[in-house]
């Protein structure tokens, strides 16, 4: 068993940035690929980023490519998403997840967090 903690959101203004982080319960952290989602109201849930077991391997939505990055500490068991240059349209709830395959779909992930809100205005 698994348990997300999520902190780090909060209002922005257009261009500015922000961390995310997420704590993880648990002695097998360093087992599972993590995940960053994402759900705007009225919208689908959508893949933003995950990264391997290992921190070897990132993977990131073309919206967020080259603003996002994803990292994670195996000692702390915390993974990050440091988010660049935000834009209104970043603005949802933000969930980490955690599954063994990981990747970009949200089927994946066995275990979630309950999110932290990201709002960024014009």
């Amino acid at each position: 068993q698994v348990q997300l903690v999520e902190s780090g959101g909060g209002l922005v203004q257009a261009g500015g940035s922000l961390r995310l982080s997420c704590a993880a319960s648990g002695r097998t952290f360093s087992s599972y690929a993590m995940g960053w989602f994402r759900q705007a109201p009225g919208k689908e849930r959508e893949f933003v980023a995950s990264i391997s077991w290992s921190g070897g391997s990132t993977y990131y939505a073309d919206s967020v490519k080259g603003r996002f990055t994803i990292s994670r500490d195996n000692a702390k068991n915390t993974v990050y998403l440091q988010m660049n240059s935000l834009k209104p349209e970043d603005t949802a709830g933000y969930y980490c997840a955690a599954g063994i395959a990981g990747g970009r779909g949200s089927r994946t992930y066995d275990y979630w967090g309950q999110g932290t809100q990201v709002t960024v205005s014009s």
